[in-house]
């Protein structure tokens, strides 16, 4: 037997994945909403910083893709996730005219 105490077990593991979705949500929102009041208080184009929202999203798609994670749940959420944004858009092009 070792007397060594166990450095990383399950419950590590899943404690960082859980702060690296933290992370990942609070970057996101973060960038959405510096991205909203650029365009909205100020008037300025942000296609960078959406441009950086929607890459991170392609990328850990890509890589759960590869992975053979993704469902057919997944699939249908984000098909009616997609669907929602671009009705609120064309939405808020139509109000701002």
């Amino acid at each position: 037997m070792t007397t060594q105490p166990i450095m990383r077990d399950e419950r590590t593991v899943a404690t960082e994945n859980a702060s690296y979705r933290w992370a990942y949500l609070v970057l996101s929102f973060g960038l959405l909403v510096s991205t909203a009041y650029r365009a909205f208080a100020r008037h300025e184009s942000a296609w960078d910083l959406l441009a950086l929202v929607i890459l991170g999203g392609v990328v850990t798609t890509f890589y759960q893709g590869s992975r053979q994670v993704l469902s057919r749940r997944w699939a249908v959420a984000s098909a009616a996730a997609a669907l929602l944004a671009l009705v609120f858009a064309v939405v808020l092009v139509l109000a701002r005219r």
